[in-house]
Parts: structure tokens; C-alpha cells; sequence
């Protein structure tokens, strides 16, 4: 009996010992070069008990004395290690050689980035969180060689353009986003909930098929991690924003001196006799342009189980604007849930779904008549206010578009609101070790709603007087799914060859409706009853319309993957897509593509290299598809008009509009790609370069000349779209990476990457051989092309060859009369082109392009003991932009460089005369188009993480204070307020008419983590 006694004594003696807790210290260094490691993960093994290394590299952490501790931190390999009943363990962490291990998400499945055979780039959250973008798409600016991202305003809220290795298309260029597997919009997105974008810019996007041809931009939303504790972050931000560019304009005296002289020229009266007093006068740039706050505030709570993974957060942006602060004015909020659980052994549940509410108002901020546009021609001799304390009505003379801009900001009332929902549903079935099988399903379903109200306002006989008030509305409903499911089976044979093959299938259905309506006649002219439901007024002509639509894609796809050794890698994949966007003659189409690799850091003869730590050459070619077309094309649709007899009356109806072309088919894009990627020093420098070609053939050409019995010249009539068209892209991407430590506690991240780009049109056949698009001035042909032999959307003008300087000179020239007046001296020299001894029409040839010929971006992170440095920074060079924003008119007001004028023989050869005679001066041509080359300083930010022994008195896990710039400055020759704007649209793009200029942006922020 004692000796069962002793026995359960001494048990229970022993499990005290093992089961009581101690207080581990230690502290964590890097072994190249043993400097103390700070924010190491410090997790008791298969808990969510935790902490993090401080500025010292020391941690401290309660746990059982015989718990097992793991010690993590990115970029270096993790340990595990038991504790054994001690109270003090030193851990040294060395280098993960396998920078090379990382994963990387390649589209229905992942690759360690070793094996990755296709051209990648990726984008992490420590980037993201680095620039901190109001949208996700800014974080792609600079970051990524072969993606080029621009601005069509800096108004808050507007839209960004994406584009991956150039334009290649006449239609719609951008790429198509996959969030989690399912397609969806960067745009609603909150980028603190982004883990990493991963950008596919060649063959390798073949497995989407037939949107693969823009390239694919995959985004991985933020999880929570296994065994790891619960984890709150709150990030808060409020920032100034204010005009990173104003334009010299000519003051009250110096338009009279222009004005007076315009008018000496012509004969004519003087219209300011006397110029002593009117001073600078009205400066209508800083009448419009004001500071406007921006405030930015998430909260996300993440952690998880051995089981269970969550991730739930919120987020809350206001944005004003820089022009009529709350007029142009963005409001985001978004909510966001993410769950992972392991229901059993074989069976992974994964669902996410995020709720977004955007609130947008805005007003005209691009194009003839913007805000700007009347800002900059608004002469400064007028006042703001007339002497009733009314804004001061723009003179007729003129022209009819120009109006006082402050008034057209305070008559502008718009609101549009949109909410939408989006998420996934998933299950990954482990049928066997190499055997999975994942089923999943993403929606994304959008309400929108936009309300206008036109007043009654008269602004002295402009195109914007509304002498009757109306109030616009619609409500649209755009929703999405995409059901995913597809097998992946992995196995290794005799150790050295590794295969990998994907089998599935997607099923895409998108769907939606929009109807609008206009009433009339609102009661008390005002914004506060502008409702249909109040407008009692009767309309003079249809003022309801409604649309719908749903189409349909339908997917099989599988990809094999194949390495020996992993030293020569395969891989190859085949699409079929069928769509209800074409019809019957061309329903389903094929899209095959391979990528090949070789993995030379791996061969026997390599082992004596110790600096390389991986070199690797990659080859790819595939055939994508682009089904971005408008709907039922190759079918009649009854949007055109017409006029009817019935019983002899004239009676207004509906015809067909565009005649159908059964046979549209898919644009396809041929790309080839050969790239290297080469990794030294312990993966502390990081090189990857590529040469590639993009080839987009059957782009989509409409109104091709028919027979005119079809009666395409009716009102909303047009010849059919065919597949007419060929562009190619080829050039250089060079990106190099290089990281290391300088000294104690001093680190560094270096970044620089370079996109070379040459854009070419191969084929327009339309009978014409080209396309027009663009706008210039009032009245004067379109002047952008789409031509075989040149870029897309080039500018088709007038080339000049300087000014008159004397009759003789202008006598001496081919006449230019035809051009709607005789030249005289002081006047634009045009270049007689096709040398018939006359300058017209025929004349007018390649002028410039907005392609930039390469783009660049440097990023560069420091980090110093408890202080952090980041600067980004990017670059576009060789693009042209067209001067649109000057008003053709005498009495307007004008830039600057307008002093330097031709005023007599010799006194300028750059500038022509100023008159308020007709002239040839106006006419589109080199004269207004100007090199955009530019470099901005992006981002320019400095932090401090407070030392963790203070902020753990306050039960903080980490409290960082930061300071940054945004936008901070510009250098251009460019005259305009943004360089790197444009439309968007690949033909008649790169026309600047006063566009919204991109604020500077300065925030005060904190990071806080419990």
C-alpha cells in the first residue's frame, strides 16, 4: 500500500515539475551577421500565447516548462525549440536560402517561386502598407516593371488605368482581377485588407483564357494564422491635401497689354486704354483650388487555432476635394469577414465576404468646359463677384462654353452611391496525399444609384444656361459569380521528378438592368426636392430608358507541370471557353500555352558557386483571349431611330441600330516571352529581366462600310464590328532588388525597375485603313489615329517649322490659304509634308504619341533601430501630351509663355503673333503638343515604433507614429497640371483640357497593435 502511495505521490511531484510555468527571456540575433532581430514571432507551439521581439532583439514570454517555442520571422528560416524546464534561450536565426520557397499564387493552384516558369511580379502588404493608397491600384504605380498605371484625375474618387506590357487593344486595355479565385473590382477594395498582388503578364495567364489577354491581376485578401494569438490593429490617418501645381496665367496687367496688342493688330479700339491701375487682378486658380482634408481609420482583429483561422475587419475613408471640397467629395466604408477552418483531416472550409459603400459627388473636371478649362480662360481683369455680391457673369465675347467657374462649381448637384457585396464560399477535399479537389463559388453582387439636379440658372447666354430645372435618376443592378472546381494531384517520382497536374472547370455567369428617368419642373428650384417624384413637369420627349443583360462563359482548363530535379522545369496548360458574347459561328474557342524554364543554379557543376543562390532562365508562348466587347453584337437590336407613316403622319420610333456580324469572334493575343532571373549573395541582391512580344490580332473595328441599302447613316444606325484589326507590343523589363544591413541596426531595401515599350498597329482593315478618336478645340477634325505602321492613339496634326519672320519668308513658302487663311509674318510655319507645294489637309501626319517609350520606378526603405525611411518614387518617359486646355479665342485669358510672343523680326521663333484676325495659328498641330516626360516623388514617409518596455507598461504590443508625403513633387517641362493623366482611352488619349491635377497629400498617422 506505501508503495502506491509513493507512486501517486510521485506522479503527481513530477507533473508539477514539468506542468509549472517559467518566464523565458532571451534574445533573437541574425547569424550573418549577428545583429539583434526586431519583431521576431516568439509562439508557444501549437497556442496563441505569443509575443514579438523589441529594438533589442529580446523577448519574454510565461509558459509551461516543458512547451515547445517557435521562433519565426519573414525572410528567415524558423526554428522550433522545446524549453525543457529553462528560463533563458539565445536563438539565432539564419537566412531561408529559399527566398526560393516562397510561394506564389499562379492561378488555380500556387508554385514555390523557384519553380515559377512564367513572367510574375508581386506586390506585397508591406508595400502596400509602405504607400498607403487611397486605392488599390496606386500601390501598382512604380512597383512593377510592365505595369503601367495612370490617373484619368485626381479628383477623389476617380478611376485608375491599368496597363500590363502596353495597350494592345482599340477596346477595353485593362486586365481582369481575380480576389480569392473569383473575378472582382480593385476599385471597392480596402488595401489594408490586401495580402499580395500577383500580376501575370505573360502565356502563363493562358489558364484563364479568354480574359487572359491584359493580363491577370491576382489579389490575395489577409487571413488569419494558425496557432497564432488574437491580434488587433488600428490604423488612423488624417492628411492635408492641396494643389501640387498651379499654372502661370497672364495678371490683370499683362492680359491687357496681350489684349490691347490682339487688338492694335486687327485695327481695332483698344480695349483697355488705360492699364496703370488694374494691378494682378483676379487669380482664379487660387479662387478654386483650397485645402481639403482626408481621413483614413480600419481596425482588423485576426488570429487563430490549430483549427481555425479568422480575420474580421472594418474601414472608414473620407475624402475631400482640392476643388469644391465636399462637391467632389468620396466617402468609402468597408467591412470585411474572412473564416478558415479544418473540419476534419481532409476537408478545409474557407469563406470570405466584404460589404462596400462608396459615396461619390463630382462635377465637370475634364474636358471643354471643365472647371478648370473656365479657371484658366476666366480673364483676370474680371472680378468673382459683381457689386450685388452675385458671382460676376462671364462676357459674351468670350466664346459660349467659358463661364465663371466658382458659380459653375455652387450650381453643380450630383450624388452617387453604390453598395456592394462580394465574398466566397470554399472546400479543399485531401482525397489522397497527392490528391486535392477544391469547389468554390465568388459572387459579387452591386446596387448603384446616381441622382442629378440641373437648376434654373442663366449665365448670360452660355451652352450651360438651363432656363428650365430637371432632376435626373437611375438605379442599376450589376451582379456576378463565378463557380470554380478542379482537382490538383502532385507526386514525385524516384525522388527527382516532381509533377503536378490541374484539372477543373469554371462556370461565370454576370447579369444585370439599369433604368433611368428625368422629371421636370422641380419645386422651389432647389437641390433639396430634386426627386422624380416631386418634378410635376411635363416632358417634351422620352425621358425614361431601361436596359438588361446576362451572359455566360463556360470553362475547362487543365495545366501540367513537370521538373526533374528541379532543374528543368514544364509547364503547359489548354483553356476551352465558350461565351454567349459571340455567336454561333464562333461560340468556343481554344487557348493553349507552355512555359519552359531552366533552373541552372541547380546543376552539379554550380555547387562551388557560394554567391549564387539561384539563376534561372525561363521561356514562355501562348495564345490569350479577350472577350471585353459590348454585348450582342452579332445580333440586331433595336436601338436605332427612325421616322414612320402612319395614316400620313410622321410618327418617331425605333429601328435596328448597328448591323450584326454573326461571325465576331474572340481578340486573341500571341505572346512570347525570355526572361532570366538571377539571385546572389545569401538572396540579399535580386535581379529578373525580360524581353518580350505581345501580338493582339482580331481586334474588334466597328461601322465598316456596307452597302447603304442597309441604311446605316440613320440616326443610331452604323455598319456592323468585325474582326479587323492587329496590334503589337514588344520591349525590355529589367527589375533588380537589393537588401542587406550597414550597420548596427541600420538596414536597407533598394528597389529599381525599367519597362521599355514599343507599340505598333500591324493591320486596320476597314477600308479607310485607320481609326479617329479624340478631340481638339472647337470644331476641328478628330485628332488621334489608330494607322498601320504607328503607335495606337498617335496624334495626327500639323508638323511646324517654327514662325514668320517676314513677308519674304511667308512668300517664299507654299501657300497655306487652304488651311481657312493667308499666313503673314509672325505667324506658324507649317511643314509642306508631302511637298505638292501647298500645305492643306494632306499635310497632316505624326505629330507625337502619349505611349511613353519606357517607365521606371526606385523604392527605397531604411530602417534604423526604432526609426523607418520609405521613399517611392516612378518615372514615364517619352510621352507626349496635346495642350487642350486653351481656349482659340481672342479675349480669353492665356499662359505665361504667351509674353514671349512674335512681336517683329527675330523676337521669337516659338511663339506666333497675337491678333484677333483669323488665323491658321489654332489648328491642331506640334505647336500644342509637348514632351510629359516626367519623375515624381510618389511617396516620401517617416515612422517610429515607440520602445516596446514603454509600451508594454500600457499593455500594447506595438504603438508606431508616422509622418508622410504624398505627391511631394513633379519635375516635367510639361506645361499642364499632370503629366501623368490621361482619359484612358487608347485612342485619344494623352488630351489634356484641364485636367483635375493629383494633390499633395500630407498625413499624420499611427499604427497600433495590441
Amino acid at each position: 500500500m506505501k508503495k502506491f502511495i509513493y507512486l501517486i505521490l510521485y506522479t503527481l511531484l513530477s507533473y508539477g515539475v514539468y506542468a509549472q510555468e517559467v518566464t523565458l527571456r532571451g534574445t533573437v540575433t541574425a547569424a550573418d551577421d549577428g545583429m539583434p532581430l526586431i519583431g521576431v514571432t516568439v509562439v508557444q507551439e501549437g497556442t496563441i500565447n505569443g509575443t514579438v521581439t523589441n529594438l533589442d532583439g529580446e523577448y519574454q514570454l510565461s509558459v509551461p516548462a516543458d512547451a515547445s517555442i517557435q521562433f519565426s520571422f519573414i525572410g528567415l528560416k524558423s526554428q522550433v525549440i522545446p524549453v525543457n524546464g529553462r528560463t533563458e534561450i539565445n536563438v539565432v536565426l539564419e537566412t531561408e536560402t529559399t527566398g526560393l520557397d516562397e510561394v506564389v499564387v499562379i492561378g488555380y493552384g500556387t508554385q514555390r517561386k523557384e519553380d515559377v516558369t512564367g513572367s510574375v511580379a508581386i506586390v506585397n502588404s508591406k508595400t502596400i502598407e509602405n504607400i498607403k493608397p487611397v486605392k488599390v491600384e496606386q500601390a501598382l504605380q512604380g512597383t512593377m516593371a510592365g505595369v503601367n498605371v495612370t490617373t484619368q484625375s485626381g479628383a477623389p474618387g476617380a478611376g485608375l488605368d491599368i496597363r500590363i506590357r502596353g495597350i494592345s487593344t482599340n477596346g477595353d486595355a485593362s486586365p481582369v482581377v481575380i480576389i480569392d479565385g473569383y473575378q472582382g473590382d480593385l476599385s471597392t477594395l480596402n488595401p489594408s485588407d490586401i495580402e499580395t498582388i500577383t500580376v501575370l503578364k505573360d502565356a502563363q495567364a493562358a489558364i484563364y483564357g479568354t480574359v487572359g489577354a491584359n493580363g491577370i491581376v491576382l489579389v490575395t485578401t489577409k487571413s488569419g494564422k494558425k496557432n497564432a494569438p488574437t491580434k488587433v490593429t488600428i490604423n488612423s490617418s488624417l492628411g492635408i491635401q492641396e494643389t501640387s501645381k498651379k499654372l502661370d496665367v497672364l495678371n490683370a496687367t499683362e492680359y491687357a497689354v496681350i489684349l490691347n496688342e490682339s487688338y492694335a493688330a486687327s485695327g481695332l479700339d483698344l480695349p483697355f486704354p488705360n492699364i496703370s491701375g488694374l494691378g494682378r487682378g483676379t487669380n482664379w486658380q487660387d479662387e478654386i483650388f483650397e485645402r481639403a482634408p482626408i481621413y483614413n481609420n480600419d481596425i482588423s482583429i485576426s488570429g487563430g487555432s490549430d483549427k481555425m483561422v479568422y480575420s474580421l475587419s472594418a474601414s472608414d475613408l473620407r475624402q475631400e476635394g482640392i476643388i469644391g471640397r465636399d462637391k467632389s467629395g468620396f466617402n468609402r466604408n468597408t467591412a470585411r469577414v474572412s473564416l478558415g477552418s479544418d473540419l476534419n483531416e481532409w476537408i478545409k472550409f474557407n469563406t470570405s465576404l466584404t460589404f462596400t459603400n462608396i459615396d461619390r459627388k463630382s462635377f465637370n473636371d475634364f474636358g471643354l468646359g471643365s472647371v478648370l478649362f473656365n479657371a484658366l480662360n476666366m480673364p483676370s481683369t474680371t472680378p468673382v463677384y459683381d457689386g450685388n455680391g452675385d458671382y460676376t457673369l462671364a462676357s459674351t465675347n468670350l466664346g459660349i462654353e467659358i463661364i465663371n467657374p466658382l458659380a459653375q462649381i455652387d450650381n453643380t448637384y450630383n450624388d452617387y452611391n453604390l453598395k456592394k457585396w462580394n465574398g466566397n464560399v470554399g472546400f479543399d477535399f485531401q482525397l489522397h496525399q497527392n490528391l486535392k479537389a477544391t469547389t468554390r463559388i465568388g459572387f459579387n453582387t452591386t446596387n448603384s444609384n446616381y441622382k442629378s439636379f440641373s437648376k434654373i440658372v442663366d449665365y448670360g447666354g452660355k451652352v450651360f444656361d438651363v432656363t428650365r430645372s430637371s432632376v435626373f435618376q437611375n438605379r442599376e443592378s450589376f451582379n456576378d459569380y463565378t463557380f470554380d472546381a478542379f482537382l490538383n494531384y502532385t507526386n514525385t517520382f524516384n525522388g527527382v521528378h516532381n509533377f503536378t497536374a490541374t484539372l477543373g472547370t469554371t462556370v461565370y455567369k454576370t447579369w444585370g438592368d439599369h433604368l433611368d428617368g428625368t422629371g421636370f419642373d422641380v419645386p422651389n428650384n432647389s437641390w433639396d426636392f430634386a426627386d422624380i417624384g416631386l418634378a410635376n413637369g411635363i416632358p417634351d420627349s422620352k425621358v425614361v430608358n431601361s436596359w438588361s443583360y446576362d451572359q455566360r462563359r463556360l470553362s475547362y482548363f487543365t495545366r501540367v507541370q513537370y521538373d526533374y530535379d528541379s532543374k528543368y522545369l514544364l509547364s503547359a496548360m489548354l483553356r476551352r471557353d465558350a461565351s454567349t458574347k459571340f455567336g454561333p459561328d464562333n461560340t468556343v474557342a481554344y487557348f493553349p500555352s507552355a512555359t519552359l524554364g531552366w533552373n541552372i543554379s541547380n546543376e552539379s557543376f554550380m555547387d562551388d558557386s557560394e554567391d549564387i543562390d539561384l539563376l534561372k532562365l525561363r521561356l514562355s508562348y501562348g495564345i490569350l483571349g479577350s472577350d471585353k466587347i459590348a454585348d450582342y453584337q452579332y445580333i440586331s437590336q433595336l436601338n436605332g431611330e427612325a421616322t414612320y407613316v402612319f395614316n400620313g403622319i410622321l410618327v418617331n420610333g425605333t429601328a435596328v441600330g448597328a448591323s450584326p456580324n454573326s461571325s465576331i469572334k474572340w481578340e486573341q493575343s500571341e505572346q512570347f516571352d525570355v526572361g532570366a532571373d538571377l539571385k546572389l549573395f545569401n538572396n540579399r541582391l535580386d535581379i529578373n529581366t525580360d524581353y518580350f512580344i505581345k501580338k493582339t490580332n482580331n481586334l474588334l473595328i466597328g461601322n465598316i462600310p456596307v452597302s447603304g441599302i442597309l441604311g446605316i447613316a440613320a440616326p443610331g444606325a452604323a455598319g456592323p464590328t468585325v474582326n479587323a484589326g492587329t496590334v503589337k507590343n514588344s520591349g525590355f523589363e529589367f527589375a533588380i532588388g537589393f537588401r542587406g544591413r550597414i550597420t548596427s541596426g541600420l538596414t536597407y531595401d533598394i528597389n529599381y525597375n525599367v519597362t521599355t515599350l514599343n507599340n505598333e498597329v500591324l493591320e486596320v482593315n476597314n477600308g479607310s485603313g485607320f481609326i479617329e478618336g479624340g478631340d481638339f478645340g472647337v470644331g476641328q477634325p478628330a485628332p488621334a489615329r489608330m494607322e498601320v505602321g504607328l503607335p495606337i492613339g498617335y496624334f495626327y496634326g500639323y508638323k511646324t517649322d517654327g514662325i514668320f519672320q517676314s513677308q519674304a519668308e511667308v512668300d517664299a513658302h507654299p501657300s497655306q490659304a487652304a488651311l481657312g487663311a493667308a499666313a503673314a509674318p509672325g505667324d506658324i510655319r507649317y511643314v509642306d509634308v508631302n511637298k505638292d507645294g501647298k500645305i492643306d489637309a494632306s499635310d497632316r501626319t505624326y505629330i507625337g504619341d502619349p505611349i511613353a517609350d519606357a517607365v521606371m520606378g526606385l523604392n527605397v526603405t531604411l530602417n534604423f533601430k526604432g526609426f523607418d525611411f520609405v521613399a517611392y518614387a516612378y518615372a514615364s518617359l517619352g510621352n507626349d501630351m496635346v495642350r487642350n486646355y486653351e481656349r482659340t479665342q481672342p479675349n480669353v485669358n492665356r499662359l505665361s509663355y504667351v509674353m514671349d510672343r512674335w512681336t517683329g523680326a527675330g523676337t521669337s521663333n516659338e511663339v506666333p503673333r497675337v491678333t484677333t484676325a483669323a488665323t491658321a495659328n489654332t489648328l491642331f498641330s506640334s505647336f500644342y503638343v509637348e514632351d510629359a516626360s516626367f519623375l515624381r516623388l510618389q511617396n516620401l514617409q517617416l515612422g517610429y515604433t515607440i520602445p516596446k518596455k514603454i509600451t508594454e507598461k500600457a499593455n500594447i504590443g506595438s504603438l508606431r507614429l508616422y509622418s508622410s508625403v504624398s505627391n511631394l513633387f513633379t519635375l516635367t517641362k510639361y506645361k499642364g497640371y499632370d503629366p501623368a493623366a490621361s482619359s484612358g482611352s487608347p485612342i485619344g488619349s494623352g488630351f489634356d483640357s484641364g485636367f483635375y491635377p493629383a494633390a499633395r497629400t500630407y498625413t499624420f498617422g499611427l499604427n497600433l497593435n495590441f
